[in-house]
């Protein structure tokens, strides 16, 4: 087994994860098996309970862990399926060891911090190498902080038990102050240095950068950092992310980290996704416009995006592959609530609506409202998971005359609770703290063979099983549509698509194609499972309805 370890330096948000993927697509176009691990540093046991503007968006693995969200950058680039194997935190970490302590397991010794941590970190990332031949293991937040140090310390002693087996890539800032006008290595030098304290020589620097590294500043590091000049990395910025595999090739980074491990470097493939890149590149003669009904969008003085990582990123696949221009808005629920004209006028101007996950009572009735609005005026719809349960409170409240109907999640004592919380049974849930319950990761539905989804699935070849209409999506949700009002909702024309085999759960529902161009909705999450090569085709049909929303 081969063991790269990714660190990064002097700034948080550098693109550890986006740098160690792209490596791995280089290595698995070699025709390695490659494989991932992401350590984590809070002492959160998973994502599940962050707020997703403190974090950003989880990512919802197949097993349903709610990881981190650069689990869904290795999912899409690797185009594998990740899980909890792939992702350990802090918090897991002490647990395990604390567990053992109290079972026995260390016979009466000692229990220190060093060794026995990092030995459980070890043990973790073979357990998650098992079946591969290399492992990429990025290491969360910057190096020098407290909260990450046995993460390091694992990484030393893996190279201390296995020298040959083991590579430490640093990806690090350049910055290039506007008063200055040329990069600057010192922050570079300096975290490499924290590295060094840590009793560890990364093997290549990688740097971040507005443009490439130049031949001077590779130099310098080379010089200070005890290096090799052409292990100095370029990663600069680009218009797609989709483009850093590519880059690095140019580079022959993989191959140069190959030679390293000793492996051959083999002949790379990567035909497939130089076609995407090139796609994604070229000139477009048509722009959608789609507007995001958010709320997870402030921190700070800020707006950040990252709370809708995977999301971004499905719609982005869908338009790239559809070869348009995407003008996205993200129009806060909040403000539509005050009816504030600005996001009156996103409203009106988009050609498609999206309604995503969500939770509690802010922003809901904003939410509503675009939806009514999406439905009434015949603007392709996709609701995904709260997406889904408000519109059917959306419909029922205007279309099927329950004027309060409501989900108990905002109003548990609403007079038509036709979206409920349902009593707990490990059988459909899993229990998340007290007194609370989820359905979390993949579950399966059965879809009507006359419904328009059906059509979708069946178009793309999506099906778990054609035969029986059944499809496989991920979930990540606590309420769920009251079966008592489906007998009603159906009547007044709102139909039920898709349910899970037992048919006690609503998995999508829709709008007949003769009502509405494209009301679609669903209590999964595709957003997860939507990779670049393969867009998911919910989004590529709502996409493609969008555009035919442009031309009206």
């Amino acid at each position: 087994m081969k063991y790269i370890f990714v660190s990064g330096g002097v700034l948080s948000g550098l693109g550890k994860g986006v740098t160690a993927a792209s490596l791995g697509v280089t290595l698995k176009a070699r025709g390695y098996k490659v494989t991932n691990i992401k350590c984590e540093n809070y002492l959160n046991l998973d994502s599940g309970n962050i707020n997703p503007v403190e974090h950003g968006d989880v990512f919802l693995c197949e097993d349903g862990t709610e990881a981190d969200l650069d689990l869904g950058t290795y999912e899409r680039f690797l185009g594998a399926e990740v899980s909890l194997k792939n992702y350990t935190t802090i918090g897991q970490i002490y647990q395990s060891v604390i567990d053992d302590t109290r079972n026995l397991k260390y016979k009466g010794l000692t229990v220190d911090a060093i060794p026995y941590v990092p030995e459980e970190v070890i043990r973790r990332i073979k357990k998650a190498a098992e079946g591969f031949d290399i492992i990429l293991i990025e290491l969360g937040g910057c190096a020098g902080e407290y909260q990450n140090i046995v993460y390091y310390e694992a990484n030393r002693i893996l190279k201390l038990q296995e020298p040959d087996n083991v590579v430490h890539v640093h990806v690090t800032y350049f910055p290039k102050p506007d008063h200055i006008n040329e990069l600057k290595s010192k922050p570079t030098q300096l975290s490499v240095k924290q590295l060094n304290a840590m009793n560890i020589q990364p093997d290549f620097v990688v740097g971040r950068a507005a443009i490439d590294i130049d031949e001077k500043r590779k130099e310098k590091v080379a010089y200070y950092c005890s290096l090799s000049q052409e292990d100095i990395i370029s990663n600069p910025d680009c218009n797609s992310i989709y483009e850093l595999p590519l880059i690095f090739e140019r580079q022959n980074f993989g191959a140069k980290v190959l030679k390293k491990l000793g492996l051959p470097a083999k002949k790379v493939d990567l035909a497939d996704w130089e076609k995407m890149v090139k796609k994604i590149e070229s000139k477009k003669q048509k722009t959608v416009k789609i507007g995001i009904i958010a709320k997870y969008l402030s921190s700070g003085d800020y707006e950040l995006r990252d709370s809708y990582a995977s999301l971004l990123e499905a719609i982005n696949h869908a338009v790239n592959a559809a070869e348009m221009n995407l003008d996205l808005r993200f129009i806060k629920s909040e403000q539509l609530e005050k009816k504030n004209p600005q996001a009156l006028k996103d409203l009106q101007e988009v050609d498609g609506i999206i309604v995503p996950i969500g939770w509690g009572a802010r922003g809901a009735e904003g939410k509503i409202a675009a939806i009514q609005y999406a439905r009434e005026h015949k603007v392709p719809y996709l609701g995904l998971c709260y997406g889904m349960q408000l519109a059917v409170i959306e419909f029922a409240r205007h279309v099927a005359g329950l004027k309060d109907a409501n989900t108990t999640e905002i109003d548990p004592k609403t007079k038509y609770p036709v979206v409920h919380d349902i009593p707990v049974d490990d059988k459909r849930q899993r229990i998340k703290g007290q007194g609370a319950s989820m359905r979390l990761g993949a579950y399966d539905a059965v879809l009507k063979k006359d419904s328009f989804i059906y059509q979708i699935y069946d178009k793309a070849q999506a099906f778990k099983n054609g035969k029986k209409g059944l499809v496989s999506e991920r979930h990540r949700h606590r309420f769920e549509v009251n079966n008592e009002y489906r007998d009603l909702l159906s009547e007044k024309g709102l139909i039920f698509s898709g349910t899970s085999p037992d048919d006690f759960f609503v998995e999508m529902i829709e709008l007949p194609k003769k009502v509405h161009p494209f009301f679609v909705a669903t209590q999964a999450h595709p957003e997860y499972k939507s990779r670049p090569l393969t867009p998911h085709p919910l989004f590529s049909e709502f996409i493609k309805a969008a555009l035919k929303q442009s031309t009206l």
